[in-house]
């Protein structure tokens, strides 16, 4: 039987099917104990309405798997951040044309409280299709909470962009 770990880490996201769960940074932990499986989840931000879906869809692919006594954790602390994705999850975003949100520099220490603005803050995101940094803002929401909508101004191509939280 293939781990409950193995197959946890299969699990895509409902709302960026090209990226799994764990590249996403959203699958914490996965334990097995006397036949009890309880895997660990946090939301990528409060209310995200993919929650129940991610559940579910752990459920389904452990249960196919073989593991009948599965339990999904919801857990809060620490807070989800973008800086969880991984390498491999941001060229996949990449790779599907949705521009990944900007990471900690290797080895950044944690950043500590944000500070709060009323202006937008200031980005510089690549456009995925041509890797021009000439890109502009078409609109703050998305398709998704947590996606803003930008133009690239070099090849005029519209993207998704994951904002950085």
């Amino acid at each position: 039987m293939v781990s409950a770990l193995a197959v946890a880490e299969t699990v895509t996201d409902p709302e960026l099917p090209m990226i799994t769960l764990a590249d996403l940074g959203v699958l914490r932990e996965v334990s097995e104990k006397d036949g009890h499986v309880v895997v660990s989840i946090t939301p990528t931000y409060t209310g995200c309405p993919a929650m129940d879906t991610m559940r579910d869809d752990l459920l389904h692919a452990l249960s196919r798997a073989g593991y009948g006594d599965v339990e999904v954790r919801m857990v809060l602390s620490p807070a989800w951040s973008t800086d969880w994705i991984t390498e491999a999850g941001r060229q996949k975003l990449s790779d599907a044309g949705i521009a990944p949100p900007g990471a900690a520099p290797p080895g950044a220490a944690p950043r500590g409280p944000v500070r709060l603005t009323l202006t937008p803050p200031v980005r510089q995101v690549r456009c995925p299709r041509c890797g021009s940094a000439d890109t502009e803002s078409l609109s703050d929401f998305g398709p998704t909470a947590c996606k803003a909508l930008r133009r690239c101004r070099a090849c005029q191509e519209p993207f998704e962009h994951v904002k950085e939280i």
